[in-house]
Formats: structure tokens, sequence, C-alpha cells
């Protein structure tokens, strides 16, 4: 019986293991798919022009912008995406941080959150645009008001995200800390932050994402190097090659910090015990 007993168990979780190695299979040939899909998107623009079925001068042949790409040179475009990242990351910096810290409070203090709230709703209405004639009268045409629009458009996703997120714990976890005494920092390191943190780190996802695009309208004030300024460029001299060179480069620099934060996200979140597609197939 004991022999019978182990032989089956034996059999389970090889059938088990078995059934978990094939999704996985599967998924990693979805990954290499999703991975392909733009390079052959790429490919079929590229036919589409080189037929005749597209307009050269309205869309540009994918082989077109990577040799207009080129003859700009390693180190005159170096120095466009280097202007566009540092003050992505430094407007990103900044207004997640401030989002961070007022987020926090309002989201644990109802009487801060009476106070700014209704003033936040309207600030976030404002078009991104809307902006830049204000910065311009306020800072003049350096650095400062590019920065500060990217940190606007970067600041309001992550203070939805932190308020939305304390908001959203679970009483019963709260009153647990309180069965233990916890005091207020301990409460909110131990039990709201963990609880929140999820709501949160997308909330940075998004202000990065956004932070991307508010960085193309900042450097409509007065750039000198940068992608929006090769955008503006190309539009003014009528080259599309430029535009949607300036385009693929805007789409990979924000898929690598996208990849990023996902990473950083994956190792902050390692504890959950989440739902992901998996674990839908395994219950079936």
């Amino acid at each position: 019986m004991n022999d019978t007993a182990a032989r089956r168990d034996t059999l389970v979780s090889a059938s088990a293991s078995a059934g978990t190695e094939k999704p996985r299979h599967t998924l990693r040939r979805w990954r290499i798919a999703g991975m392909a899909l733009p390079f052959a998107l790429l490919a079929l623009i590229e036919l589409a022009v080189r037929a005749g079925w597209l307009p050269d001068h309205l869309v540009p042949a994918p082989s077109e912008i990577f040799s207009t790409l080129s003859r700009m040179g390693m180190t005159r475009l170096a120095r466009h995406v280097g202007a566009s990242t540092l003050r992505v990351f430094a407007g990103f910096g900044a207004g997640a941080l401030l989002a961070l810290v007022i987020g926090g409070a309002m989201g644990l203090l109802q009487r801060i959150e009476a106070l700014f709230e209704p003033s936040f709703q309207a600030l976030r209405s404002i078009p991104s645009l809307a902006w830049v004639p204000v910065l311009l009268l306020w800072m003049g045409i350096d650095e400062a008001p590019k920065i500060t629009l990217i940190a606007i458009g970067a600041f309001f996703p992550v203070h939805l995200a932190v308020v939305a997120g304390i908001h959203g714990v679970d009483r019963k976890l709260v009153e647990l800390g309180a069965v233990y005494r916890l005091g207020p920092f301990a409460l909110f390191r131990r039990i709201l932050l963990p609880a929140a943190l999820p709501q949160i780190v997308t909330g940075l996802r998004t202000g990065l994402s956004l932070a991307w695009m508010f960085m193309v309208a900042a450097e409509l004030i007065a750039a000198t190097r940068g992608l929006g300024y090769m955008l503006s460029d190309g539009r003014e001299t009528g080259r599309p090659d430029l535009v949607f060179g300036a385009i693929l480069l805007l789409a990979l620099l924000g898929k690598l910090t996208d990849g990023a934060m996902r990473h950083i996200e994956a190792r902050l979140l390692s504890w959950r015990d989440a739902f992901d597609g998996a674990a839908r197939r395994g219950a079936r």
C-alpha cells in the first residue's frame, strides 16, 4: 500500500510539473512573438512604401528613417537623447517625490485632504500646453520651465495613486495594528505602506509615461536640443523622416524606462500572491 501511494504521489507531482511547464513554454513563445511584432510592423511599412501603397512624403520607409538617424552621428544623436532623458528624470523625480509627500499627507489626514483636494481637482484639468506661457513668463526660457512642466505632468497620477492606495487599505488591517498598539509611524511603515504599495507603483509607472509626453511639450519652450526639438525641427523643415525618427526614439526610451520600472515593481512586490493568467489556467 505504501509503495502504491508513493507511486501515485510521484505520478501526480510529475503531471503537475509537466502541466506547469507547458504553459510556461507557451507563454515564452508568445513573449518572443510580442517582441518580434514591432519589427514585423516596420517590415510591413517598408514593403508598403516601396510598393507605392503609402506616400513616402507622408510615411517614410523605416530604412530611410534609420539612414537619417545614422547620418546624424552618434555624438549628435546622444546629445538629443541625453538632454531629453535628463529632463525627464529630473522632472519625474521632483514631481513624484512631491506627490508622494503630499499624497501621503492627504491620504493619512482628512483635514489636509479636505483643504487641498478641490484645488488639485481643478489643477488636474489644465492641459499641459496651457502651462507653457505661464512658465515662460515666470521662469524664462532656460531649463527650469521645462523641468517644471515635466514635474507637473508626473505629479498628478502619482498623487492620485498614493491617496487612493492609502484609502483602499482594508480597515481590518488598520484595526489589527491598533490591537498590537502600533504607533502612527509603525502603522504607516508596517501596514499602510505595504498595502498601498501596488497602487503607488502603478501610479509611478503612469507618471513616468506622462513625463515623457510632457517632455515633448516642454521642449517646445525654446529648446535647442532634445527629441522634442527634433520633432519641431522636422515639422518646420518638412522632413517626415526626422519626425518619425524622433517618434521611434521616444517609443524606445519609453519602453526601456517602463521596463526598468516593471523590474523595480517585481522586486518591491515579490511578496504578493497575485493573480495572473497562469493561475487561471492552472485552476481550469
